[in-house]
């Protein structure tokens, strides 16, 4: 770290040049490469994904996504006339679309179903050529233009109502980066002004953030070429990105004007930032990546993705912090501190310099940061009981957690995909946006025809018709070579209640069996029986993420801070955080609390892949400031050997940056529940509550509490153990020596010795 730190203060504009011409030059390979974003969604070796490898070996026609267009009229019935001409001319501009494949109206005799009793809804399947997200979207931006242009078109003084839900339009509605995240980054910027007292040294992070983002989301193109991208992972990635770079630059940046105003030299302040705070950072951002490793246990590309997404922008922020942070340092100078800062060391006499004098000033101003560390010192067990208190009944939702499948019915009120799934929900029933498809494969059958289906396939699409939560049983339906069968299963509620998961759970139990029995093997396939999978095969993998995700944490920080307690005790803390951070998540999104407040639809099931994406961003942020606040306390530790005092001081000096860092990390996350997108909604909240919970709660109230209750056995290690792992200098000290019985000790600076001593 110290190569790294004086090549930076060495050659500041060689390496903000290099950065800058890394970063286009990354961007234009992405540009000429185009980035290929697509959600590539498969569970292999789930019964739903059976069910879609059999449509598209033996059913290709019905292979591809289907769209529901749907309207209604405010006054007459759809198929008058005038009405049902303005409807046709859509369907045949849909039609003329190269991505779509078939388009079946409800005025044929094949879409008669498709017209409501009353006459004042209907809908239209609309197929496609393929998978949604594998389809240009120019194709689906031309069947959302029609959608668009005919929303509110009026026919003889009728108002007609249009929208389209399905996959082809959830993706012409993924998440972007919209006003609301703009203001996150700007409020952002005011609090690290208020932090610094000064515009230059609060625009330092701002910048570093900008242009390790853009360097990641380049990066992030051009790995799509290798591997499919979801099409979430930029904003992902923008909002982790803004987060943890400014954060991480932030820490650093602090620790030189701490220097500076202790009288330290421009060049070695900086160098000693990067030694010291700059080998936290990379530390911290070792525990995100580590974290991060845990979304691939469940081997699914969607998730892999994110990870992928994550992980990038994590090494771009920490290459950053550590090399542009300090070239920007240097070019500023004294310009880092505000011109009254300036002006009290130029009065003293101790701009250049680093006497005594000037190193109690700067002790004396941080004891006055101090007050609250004491307070906390005092009452250490009052303050362990009341913040655990705080965290467990925060805790208490997470108790009733469901994970499940949301649906359109989960989008913005007004949307299009909003719009349709009432209609169709209106019309035909909340069954209609759940429909399920039974494939059966009938290959080892005699050749069978399509006019004269087997009796067992006609008798399971009876009793599946009998069901009294199915609302219609369509089928059977043979294919042409007599090979497979599809029957088409509308249930009666919607995929989110309990009694469609349970006909799912029939279906491939019960009514499976009398088939498999008859030698025809049946799978089910939608929406429902997809998300059903996933989140089985989340629930079979959390025992490894979690071991994954603690385990090595706990490993990296044993390394890094030489003691067996700080890791459970790190570790024991983040799972407090997290469970208080789900238990806000489920209590808005998934019993609707407060849903007015941030324009989220009724209550839902938490998506089952959002727990996981939380706890590793969660886990690996939270230990982020674990570092940042250990590593001050460990250097005055090793400096003076009195765990109180290094407690007090370290939660006197870091409190307030903490504070500030996580001010902004809530305000940036936070800003991201005014984007349309549910899991958007989701992720940011949950993370701008946990960072809220973890820097003001734990971090500065619980950490330090237990570490004054604990006292100095909080670094203890056996002899035996400290020899066998290897030496890693996090908090810059590096000057260790072996003891009698292999104990290390640590020679004390003798600045940090005089510095604790005041």
């Amino acid at each position: 770290m110290r190569s790294i730190a004086r090549l930076a203060v060495r050659a500041p504009v060689a390496v903000i040049i290099a950065w800058i011409a890394a970063v286009i030059g990354l961007q234009a390979v992405n540009i000429a490469a185009g980035p290929d974003m697509r959600d590539a969604f498969s569970l292999d070796g789930a019964d739903s994904q059976a069910a879609y490898d059999l449509l598209g070996e033996s059913f290709p026609e019905l292979a591809g996504d289907v769209d529901l267009l749907a309207w209604s009229v405010s006054d007459g019935d759809v198929r008058d006339p005038a009405l049902r001409d303005a409807a046709q001319e859509w369907l045949a501009e849909i039609a003329a679309v190269d991505a779509v494949a078939t388009v079946v109206s409800p005025f044929s005799p094949q879409g008669a179903h498709q017209i409501s009793a009353d006459g004042t809804i209907a809908y239209s399947q609309i197929g496609y050529v393929d998978t949604a997200y594998n389809l240009d979207i120019d194709g689906l931006e031309a069947v959302g233009e029609v959608v668009h242009a005919a929303h509110g078109s009026q026919v003889n003084d009728t108002v007609m109502t249009v929208g389209l839900v399905g996959s082809g339009a959830s993706r012409l509605t993924d998440p972007e980066v919209g006003v609301g995240e703009l203001l996150g980054v700007a409020i952002a910027a005011v609090i690290l002004y208020f932090a610094f007292g000064t515009v230059r040294a609060a625009t330092v992070p701002l910048v570093s953030a900008i242009v390790a983002l853009g360097g990641s989301l380049a990066a992030l193109g051009l790995f799509s070429q290798l591997t499919p991208i979801a099409l979430t992972a930029p904003l992902l990635s923008v909002l982790l990105g803004m987060g943890i770079g400014i954060d991480y630059a932030l820490f650093i940046v602090n620790r030189h004007r701490t220097a500076l105003r202790g009288g330290m030299e421009v060049r070695r302040s900086i160098v000693a930032s990067i030694t010291t705070s700059g080998r936290a950072v990379v530390f911290a951002g070792m525990t995100v990546f580590i974290s991060l490793t845990g979304m691939l246990v469940p081997q699914v590309q969607f998730l892999s993705s994110l990870a992928i997404a994550a992980a990038i922008t994590v090494v771009f922020s920490v290459a950053a912090s550590v090399t542009l942070v300090p070239a920007m340092l240097t070019l500023l100078g004294m310009r880092v501190l505000s011109k009254r800062e300036r002006e009290v060391l130029a009065a003293s006499g101790d701009a250049s310099g680093s006497g005594t004098a000037s190193q109690e000033r700067a002790w004396s101003q941080e004891a006055q940061s101090g007050r609250f560390a004491s307070l906390v010192e005092r009452r250490p067990l009052w303050a362990s009981v009341a913040a655990l208190a705080l965290l467990l009944v925060l805790a208490i939702p997470t108790l009733s957690m469901r994970l499940g499948s949301t649906d359109a019915g989960n989008d913005p009120a007004g949307s299009s995909t909003r719009i349709a799934y009432d209609l169709v929900a209106e019309g035909f029933g909340e069954g209609s946006n759940a429909a399920m498809v039974v494939t059966v494969d009938l290959s080892s059958a005699a050749p069978v025809t399509q006019d004269a289906p087997p009796q067992a396939l006609m008798e399971l699409t009876g009793a599946l018709g009998d069901d009294n939560s199915v609302a219609a049983a369509m089928g059977p339906l043979v294919n042409a070579a007599g090979d497979a069968a599809v029957i088409h299963v509308i249930p009666v509620g919607g995929s989110q209640e309990l009694d469609t998961e349970q006909l799912l759970e029939r279906i491939r139990g019960d009514y499976a069996v009398t088939a498999d029995t008859a030698g025809f093997p049946t799978h089910v396939g939608g929406a429902v029986a997809t998300w059903s999978d996933f989140t089985d095969r989340i629930a079979d993998s959390l025992p490894v993420f979690f071991a994954l995700v603690v385990g090595l944490s706990m490993l990296v920080l044993l390394v890094a801070f030489r003691s067996l307690m700080l890791p459970l005790i790190g570790a024991a803390m983040n799972m407090l955080s997290a469970a208080a951070a789900f238990g806000v998540v489920v209590a808005v999104f998934q019993w609707g609390w407060g849903r007015e407040l941030i324009g989220t639809g009724d209550g839902a099931p938490i998506e089952p892949f959002a727990p996981l994406i939380l706890f590793a961003l969660l886990f690996g942020l939270s230990m982020d400031y674990q570092v940042f606040l250990v590593s001050r306390m460990a250097e005055l530790w090793h400096a003076t050997g009195d765990n109180a005092l290094a407690v007090r001081r370290g939660l006197a000096e870091v409190s307030r940056v903490i504070i500030a860092a996580a001010s902004i990390m809530v305000v940036v996350f936070g800003s991201f529940v005014t984007s349309d997108a549910r899991v958007m909604k989701l992720l940011g909240l949950g993370l701008a509550v946990a960072i809220l919970i973890d820097a003001f709660v734990i971090r500065v109230f619980l950490m330090p509490a237990v570490m004054r209750l604990l006292g100095p056995r909080v670094w203890w290690i056996p002899a035996w153990l400290d020899r066998v792992l290897p030496h890693i200098d996090i908090d810059g000290t590096a000057h260790t020596a072996e003891a009698p019985g292999g104990a290390a000790t640590h020679a004390r600076a003798p600045e940090l010795v005089g510095a604790a001593r005041q």
